[in-house]
Order: structure tokens, then C-alpha cells, then sequence
């Protein structure tokens, strides 16, 4: 039997940090920055690595039990260390730009990252991978729009992109919740800093292991 028109994706957003980039060496650095410069006990983070992905301002909030205030002076100290220093110390995952070219000939491609856009627009353009963009949708430097659904229902309005015809691809559990929110299905990776269990107990619809994968799991969602 053939699919209906309403049940093929058109439309695929991709997270970009442990989606698209390993950015791990850039924000640690940038938290340690911030954790010395504001004072901050680092004894209770012990791995920060818990802080790539969701909204900066909320993780330092709920690991150092900060005020919304602190949290902010703690994300402008982040952001002073990132935006000189620390926003390229990263690389790209391995298969990721194939999968890219692979995709994007059938799909429309898109960022939704909970990243600041400015910086995802320095790091794509970096990294020589905004072609493979008809957008890139990110965070505002304020507290306008920081978490995950905010910004997957930022990219649809700006996309005019279909939920139904739209999948999120992300590698943590925010991804997977804010496609939720906003009426997406969504697909977990594991090449990034989210586990499996996290990926599951998000409700993704697909998980892969590896970038060359994607496309077999988004033809599966169509099927399904």
C-alpha cells in the first residue's frame, strides 16, 4: 500500500551540539570559566558534561542551586569564555556531513538548537556546513526563548514547516520532549552525550547509533 501525502516527512530538524558537534572541550572549558569567575562550588558537579544540551540558565540553576539572577551572571561568564574562545573547540561526528548530503536530498534541513543563533550561525559557517541549512533556529541571548520546545515552535513558525510532516533529530531528552510539545516525532541518537535509557524514557520514536542510520529510521517513521 502507498503512503498518504500526509504521512511523508518533509521537513528535518537537527539539533547541533552532540548531534551535529562534539562540543564537549568548548563548554567544559566555558562552564569551568564561569564556575571560577562567579565563585562557584566545583565540587558538586561532578562530571559537567550534564550541562551540554539543555538551557544553560536552568542547569545552573539546578546543579548549583542558583537564583535566576546568579544564573544569568553565570551564563554571561560562560558566554564571555565561549564566544572568544571556546565556540570552536569541537569537531564534527564522524559521518555526519554524509549523512547531511544524504538527506538533504530529499529533505528540507533546519537547526533547532537551544544554542544562542548567533553562535550556531559562527559555528555552522565554521565548520562549512550551512548549505546543507535552509534555516537555523537557536536561542535569544535573553530570557525570551531558551528551552527546547520554544525553539522547535520558533523553527515551524519561521520554517512554515508541517509538525506532522516534521522529525527532530536530538541526543537528549529535551529534544525529544520539546518535539513532543509541539507535535513533532523524534529520533535519539547515541553518538552524543544522552544515554539510551534518557532517550527512551523521553519517548523517541527512533534511536540510532550512528549518524549513517538516519535515513533508514526516518523511512521507518513514514512506514509506520
Amino acid at each position: 500500500m502507498g503512503k498518504r501525502s500526509d504521512e511523508m516527512v518533509t521537513n528535518i530538524f537537527f539539533d547541533l551540539d552532540g548531534t551535529i558537534m562534539d562540543s564537549e572541550e568548548g563548554i567544559i572549558r566555558a562552564i569551568q570559566y564561569a564556575v571560577a569567575k562567579n565563585g562557584l562550588d566545583s565540587t558538586l558537579v561532578e562530571d559537567y558534561r550534564v550541562f551540554i544540551g539543555p538551557p544553560l540558565r536552568e542547569s545552573f540553576q539546578r546543579y548549583f542551586s542558583l537564583d535566576e539572577a546568579s544564573a544569568q551572571e553565570a551564563v554571561a561568564a560562560y558566554r564571555e569564555y565561549y564566544s572568544q574562545r571556546g565556540i570552536f573547540q569541537g569537531t564534527i561526528y564522524d559521518g555526519l556531513e554524509e549523512a547531511l548530503q544524504e538527506l538533504s536530498q530529499t529533505y528540507t534541513l533546519s537547526i533547532a538548537t537551544s544554542k544562542p543563533e548567533i553562535f550556531a550561525e559562527r559555528i555552522l559557517t565554521h565548520f562549512n556546513l550551512t548549505r546543507y541549512f535552509k534555516g537555523i533556529y537557536g536561542a535569544t541571548m535573553d530570557t525570551e526563548r531558551t528551552l527546547k520546545e520554544q525553539v522547535i515552535a520558533y523553527a515551524l513558525q519561521e520554517s512554515k514547516a508541517t509538525p506532522t510532516a516534521t522529525v527532530m533529530i536530538g541526543d537528549r531528552e529535551h529534544d525529544i520532549l520539546g518535539a513532543k510539545a509541539n507535535g513533532l516525532k523524534s529520533i535519539g541518537v547515541l553518538y552524543g552525550f544522552g544515554s539510551e535509557s534518557e532517550l527512551q524514557e523521553g519517548g523517541a520514536d527512533k534511536i540510532v547509533t550512528q549518524p549513517s542510520e538516519l535515513l533508514s529510521a526516518i523511512n521507518t517513521l513514514e512506514e509506520a
